[in-house]
């Protein structure tokens, strides 16, 4: 059990699951971290290819989201406990955002 304490008293118990934690964290930053390189990379393969226009602008606005994704749970460190309410504001401002949108488009289409 006391390994899954941070604060369990033994400073030798402690200094090891901080060092654990942190590699673990680590870990999670280079994946990711290539992930996002690589996701680039294919989005600049796609323009490259000369694919179709409208094949590419949803591709790539597609690949922008995953990387958004990506940086927040990451390296801004959302996935964490404690940012419930930063999440609920940022997921919240995205609804709102692609309500907006959505809107705006019907509009000018119909």
């Amino acid at each position: 059990m006391a390994n899954h304490q941070s604060n369990s008293g033994n400073p030798s118990v402690d200094y090891e699951y901080r060092r654990k934690k942190n590699a673990e964290e680590m870990k999670h930053h280079v994946v990711s971290f290539a992930l996002m390189i690589f996701l680039t990379l294919v989005a600049f393969v796609a323009v490259y290819a000369d694919m179709s226009k409208w094949f590419i602008v949803p591709f790539i606005l597609l690949l922008a989201v995953v990387q958004v994704i990506l940086q927040l749970y990451y390296f801004m460190h959302m996935s964490h406990k404690g940012h419930e309410s930063p999440q609920m504001f940022l997921f919240s401002g995205v609804f709102v955002a692609f309500l907006t949108i959505l809107t705006f488009s019907t509009i000018i289409w119909w």
